[in-house]
């Protein structure tokens, strides 16, 4: 019998209130039945676009209404499934909504084709003649920078349809991740039976007896064993999709397609994998301090997520965690704190894992609405951290959105890593010069290293893994199972040198959700790096580079990721962020060896 509580079991202060959005079902039928009837307005304007200054005002401004509308409407069927993924009146609502947002896409999908017909002479003209154009000024660069890889409108209009098609692989894998799948408890050192689940897997592997920490791993593991053929297909046709799409749109590739989106060059990912990869001397000092902090002769797997103290993780309340957090942030202004102390308040945050809840954590919303980030807080450290991630992305959405017209709402995730990032470092650096406590400064030490573990070094693994699968779906070999697990091992035994690398992570490709998200992971990683340097900033001029860092928040998509970071003082087309984030994770990894001594 499952320990995770019922929804119904928890105090309605501690889950999100979505009334922001929808005061009810009702209501959001109402939005749904209105957007509908909206998409033929937007269709009449076909053939129109660019035939005066005035018209192409009117339908950019009709196209950001419905945008925002079906945006709306898709975030709250979404945020309702993930309170319970088996309520199939939400899995419903939420293929609605991503139908009607399909439809809308296609609806407005001549605007751009359109627009690329005028030249950036012509689009000056018009701005002259109608001034309220100069808000788009940074979206027409963006469109005719677009246009090698933009087609007919007949064909953006079939693009747009299938969307909710082209999604189908990483949709199949999320139900059966999170509705079908069904992990084994495993008895405790006490005699207590211990559910595993999407979410307390990583905790259970910080448990301080190894060999329930085995047999976690290996039971979490062979779960997965019995789903390889049908997660390998979807991951597969994931990858297809990726390459048909890039190949329609005019690109030699999927990686090219993904960062060309957010004009990101590709140098940029390159560079980030080939300097990681170039350190991983670091990452394997790391390894070798966690084997002998252990006190075995061999690291496994299952020791990877285990704390360096012996001891479990000390606890941290979801109200002491708040506390922290607040605090951690002071340096960023009074403003940006107390902004966030306002929406921990407010229901910004639903907290706690129950029965069927989407499994992991996201900040979501709409620039019509607060904030709303989704936990499964486990009253640790980690939970914590977490915490002050999403908080991070929360607070950029609020910013943006007070700041910038809704074209320059949804900034590129290459730049959000960054503002969830800054939040775990300061969080890292309050805590450390704060708390007296040894054994917790220890334990957030460690933290802070696991950090830096998994978001520079594993997403960088990650990328790497992905792109070499897609490489391989390009030229011409088939993705099944066995070679996924064959690639991700070699990956992984090259990584983790110094530990025993067994066939059971060979598996752990299998319950990543972000690989079906092309060529994202890497962003985590850049993100770290740029993080990094921006709080070295602010440690070393103050309140010049907090604002500079606050302006970098406010800025949205208004630049591209790039520009956007040279405001901030960050340069993220050299190796620079990227070895100065190593440099500091070598300096943290030579901290707690000398607490060892």
């Amino acid at each position: 019998m499952s320990s995770v509580p019922e929804r119904s079991d928890i105090d309605e202060t501690y889950t999100w209130d979505l009334t922001d959005l929808f005061a009810d079902d009702e209501a959001w039928e109402d939005a749904f039945g209105e957007l509908e009837g909206r998409l033929e307005d937007l269709a009449a304007y076909e053939g129109r676009v660019t035939e005066s200054p005035e018209t192409l005002q009117s339908v950019l401004e009709l196209r950001e209404s419905v945008m925002r509308q079906a945006a709306n409407v898709a975030a709250y069927a979404r945020m309702r499934k993930d309170e319970d993924t088996t309520d199939q009146t939400y899995q419903a609502l939420t293929a609605r909504a991503r139908s009607l947002a399909a439809d809308a896409s296609s609806a407005a999908s001549f605007i751009e084709p359109e627009l690329q017909a005028l030249d950036r002479e012509t689009i000056d003209e018009y701005i002259d003649e109608n001034p309220a154009l100069e808000t788009y000024d940074h979206y027409f660069d963006d469109v005719l920078r677009m246009k090698p890889h933009t087609r007919s409108a007949e064909i953006e209009e079939l693009l747009a349809d299938l969307g909710d098609v082209t999604d189908a692989a990483g949709d199949v894998y999320n139900m059966l991740t999170n509705a079908d799948m069904e992990f084994p408890a495993v008895e405790d050192p006490d005699g207590e039976p211990q559910p595993i689940t999407l979410s307390n897997f990583t905790t259970l592997q910080k448990h301080p007896n190894r060999e329930f920490r085995r047999r976690v791993y290996e039971s979490f593991y062979d779960e997965w064993a019995d789903y390889r053929n049908s997660v390998a297909t979807a991951y597969k046709k994931s990858v297809k999709a990726d390459e048909k799409l890039a190949a329609a749109r005019n690109y030699d590739s999927a990686r090219e397609a993904a960062l060309n989106g957010p004009n990101v060059p590709v140098a940029v990912y390159e560079t980030l994998v080939e300097t990681v990869e170039d350190n991983l001397d670091v990452l394997h000092r790391h390894a070798a301090l966690k084997r002998d902090c252990l006190g075995v002769d061999e690291l496994r797997m299952w020791d990877l997520y285990a704390p360096l103290e012996n001891d479990e993780s000390p606890t941290v309340d979801y109200e002491q965690a708040k506390s922290y957090v607040i605090d951690a942030v002071a340096p960023l202004g009074d403003d940006y704190r107390d902004r966030m102390a306002e929406g921990l308040e407010s229901q910004w945050v639903d907290v706690y894992e129950t029965e069927n809840k989407q499994s992991g954590a996201y900040s979501g919303g709409t620039y019509d609405s607060q904030p709303y980030i989704l936990l499964n807080y486990q009253d640790d450290i980690s939970s914590m951290y977490t915490l002050a991630h999403e908080l991070g992305h929360s607070m950029h959405s609020e910013l943006t959105s007070e700041t910038q017209p809704y074209t320059y709402s949804n900034y590129e995730i290459f730049v959000a890593e960054i503002a969830s990032t800054v939040n775990e470092t300061l969080l890292t650096k309050h805590l450390l010069e704060t708390v007296d406590d040894a054994a917790f400064r220890r334990h957030v030490l460690d933290e802070y290293l696991e950090r830096f573990r998994s978001t520079l070094f594993r997403q960088t693994m990650f990328a790497d893994f992905e792109h070499r699968a897609h490489e391989l779906n390009a030229a011409g070999e088939a993705l099944t199972p066995d070679r996924l697990d064959e690639l991700y091992r070699e990956l992984k035994a090259e990584y983790y040198e110094p530990a025993v690398v067994d066939d059971h992570i060979a598996r752990e490709w299998m319950r990543i959700p972000h690989f079906y998200r092309a060529y994202y992971v890497y962003q985590y990683a850049t993100g770290i790096s740029a993080a990094t340097a921006i709080v070295d900033r602010i440690e070393r001029d103050g309140a010049s580079a907090a604002a500079d860092y606050r302006e970098f928040l406010r800025s949205g998509s208004r630049g591209y990721p790039l520009e956007l970071l040279e405001t901030a003082g960050i340069d993220m087309s050299t190796a620079d962020p990227v070895e100065s984030a190593i440099d500091t994770y070598d300096e943290m990894v030579a901290e707690y060896e000398s607490l060892e001594e």
